[in-house]
């Protein structure tokens, strides 16, 4: 399994896509961790992807996907900052083994990240694990069942996965804990 790489412009140029937003935003990074910047016109520039991608979907006029209610704007910023400080922070097998682990018994209920709600969570958690789970093995993706379930139904959402590549799944098990 492959270690979580950095999130950065082209992740931003995907979400500034799938927004409908029109091209003409200036990306950049910063420092050794490489934090994704905005340039903007009028000021100073946005600094980290949480907020670059927050400003994108206001500016998009998709704030629904920040979550509706106070408790489901709580859940995708909680995700947000997952992806962040867990996902772009992942440097093992083991750390991506956890993050799976952890994902696979949330989603086990759930449709979406922040339950029944596609948000901004659900795309960059996406982005965030696309090359994860293009390493993983089949016996792998049974293995993180409702993670694999997750990310088919993502990477088929309209928009999402524009041209990364589309991550394989069996329909039918291969193992079941029958014996």
């Amino acid at each position: 399994m492959a270690a979580a790489a950095r999130p950065g412009p082209e992740e931003l140029a995907l979400l500034e896509k799938l927004l409908g937003l029109p091209k003409g935003n200036k990306y950049g990074v910063q420092g050794e961790r490489k934090v994704p910047v905005l340039q903007t016109n009028n000021g100073p520039g946005l600094t980290g992807l949480i907020t670059i991608a927050a400003h994108l979907v206001k500016q998009a006029k998709k704030d629904q996907l920040l979550g509706s209610t106070a408790e489901e704007k709580a859940v995708v910023q909680q995700w947000l900052e997952y992806r962040v400080t867990q996902v772009d922070g992942c440097s093992s097998k083991e750390d991506t083994r956890i993050i799976l682990k952890n994902l696979n018994i949330h989603l086990e209920d759930k449709v979406y990240l922040a339950g029944n709600i596609f948000t901004l969570a659900d795309v960059l958690m996406y982005y965030g694990l696309h090359h994860v789970m293009v390493d993983l093995t089949v016996q792998e993706k049974e293995k993180y069942l409702n993670v694999s379930r997750w990310f088919n139904h993502i990477q088929h959402y309209p928009g999402v996965r524009q041209h990364l590549s589309n991550v394989i799944f069996i329909k039918n098990r291969l193992y079941t804990n029958a014996h």
